[in-house]
């Protein structure tokens, strides 16, 4: 029975420089440097086996054996139901990380991947060229220098809950996630919470880059020109020292797009792991343990070493945080001194901190803990709330609401000029007069 043996370029060459060897044309060091082989030893095996197997002597002894480090049937086995079983899903790197971690199999993602294919498991994807070719922007020199930010609505808890929203913010310098927060959705009051919270730990970062979402900017074409058009977000960011980057394209705030595209994935699958079905249990598994676990895994290292997060130092500062992250509309004080605010209306009190004034311009102040103040140039106004809309007043007698503690308790004399003209032609006024 005839067999047929495919060799390799490197092996050909090798069998001819043999034969020559052997027909004693060359002679055994020249035929190891022509072989590139450290002694001459080597040379010596492989003439004995090519006389005495011919060809076939030229070839590895391992060709067309099975490799000593082959999985057995039984291990396949084994380990394609527990992957069936849990981690039909997975894909083969993350798979092959729970593998080691929960069931203690350490297997090669790339192995496994293999076999997964072999049983059809898992189906090779071919490779789309890009349409458009982006060039990649450098990253950030400096942790805390640049905050990437975006929101993520998903069925996080698949069909154990309601879909919700995860807040992300990653660094661009490191890549890690600096702070990520389930939260029912991407609203001011989250995001606010989300960034009050984020400068208490770690400081407030130099720049956040973000997307053009409502919450954020507004994108009516007359905002363009008028720089006083800013929502709450920016006026607050404004006040504690952040710049704010507008994205024009996903791709421009990729670091964060991807990563939500991986946590999509790893994170869906370790809340299901962990049984956690809701956003309480699963905001704290992302603190104590998921992140954690993830930046050790994934962060890169910074170019420079010094971190630019501004730390809340000042005590001025902390005691302006909650006006700062509150929601703030202005009213006008009404002729009856009461200020309309959602269909709600609040009475001025009669002392105040400072002078109120008919139709002086307030700021309604609505705080994250639901307490609403009234603030009038840096001042707290004292009001209640009316169990019902007022009697409409043309005028009110009085002229303006004051501070009684700073009112003057001096009285003019009967003689002084403002009393009137009675007094003009007293002698005793006369020189006053002049």
């Amino acid at each position: 029975m005839d067999i047929f043996i495919k060799l390799t370029m490197k092996e050909t060459q090798r069998f001819e420089i043999i034969q020559k060897l052997i027909s004693k044309l060359l002679t055994e060091e020249e035929a190891r440097k022509m072989i590139g082989l450290k002694s001459v030893r080597q040379v010596r095996r492989i003439k004995k086996r090519v006389i005495q197997e011919g060809i076939k002597g030229i070839t590895h002894c391992s060709r067309g054996k099975p490799s000593n480090r082959k999985f057995s049937d039984k291990f396949k086995n084994k380990l394609l139901k527990i992957y069936q079983d849990k981690y039909f899903d997975f894909k083969p790197t993350f798979a092959s990380e729970k593998l080691k971690e929960n069931h203690h199999i350490k297997i090669n993602k790339e192995t496994l991947r293999q076999i997964l294919i072999k049983e059809k498991l898992w189906k090779v994807k071919s490779r789309r060229k890009p349409k458009k070719r982006h060039v990649w922007r450098k990253r950030r020199s400096n942790y805390g220098q640049m905050q990437q930010f975006d929101g993520s609505y998903h069925k996080w808890f698949e069909e154990r809950a309601e879909e919700c929203c995860l807040l992300l913010s990653v660094d661009d310098a490191t890549g890690t996630i600096t702070k990520a927060k389930f939260d029912q959705h991407e609203g001011v009051i989250p995001v606010f919470n989300f960034w009050w919270d984020y400068g208490n730990k770690n400081g407030f970062p130099c720049e956040i880059y973000l997307d053009k979402f409502s919450t954020y900017k507004i994108n009516h074409k007359s905002a363009q020109d008028n720089k006083d058009l800013m929502t709450q977000f920016q006026r607050a960011m404004n006040q504690v020292g952040v710049k704010l980057i507008t994205a024009n394209s996903p791709e421009a705030k990729g670091r964060v797009e991807r990563m939500n595209s991986t946590l999509q994935d790893r994170l869906v699958k370790e809340l299901r792991l962990k049984n956690i079905n809701t956003m309480k249990e699963a905001n704290k598994f992302l603190e104590e343990k998921f992140i954690p676990k993830f930046n050790a895994k994934f962060a890169v290292v910074a170019r420079e070493k010094a971190n630019l997060h501004r730390p809340i130092n000042q005590e001025e500062l902390k005691k302006k945080l909650p006006q700062i992250f509150s929601i703030q509309n202005t009213r006008k004080v009404m002729n009856d001194y009461t200020i309309m605010f959602k269909n709600k209306y609040f009475q001025l009190e009669e002392k105040q901190s400072t002078t109120v004034f008919k139709k002086d311009t307030v700021i309604i102040e609505e705080h994250l803990n639901g307490i609403i103040k009234v603030n009038l140039k840096n001042h707290y106004l004292n009001y209640q709330i009316l169990p019902e809309r007022p009697k409409k007043q043309i005028d009110v007698p009085l002229c303006a609401l004051t501070n009684k503690k700073n009112r003057t308790h001096w009285t003019p004399p009967k003689n002084h000029p403002w009393k009137g003209n009675k007094y003009l032609n007293d002698s005793n006024n006369s020189a006053v007069l002049k």
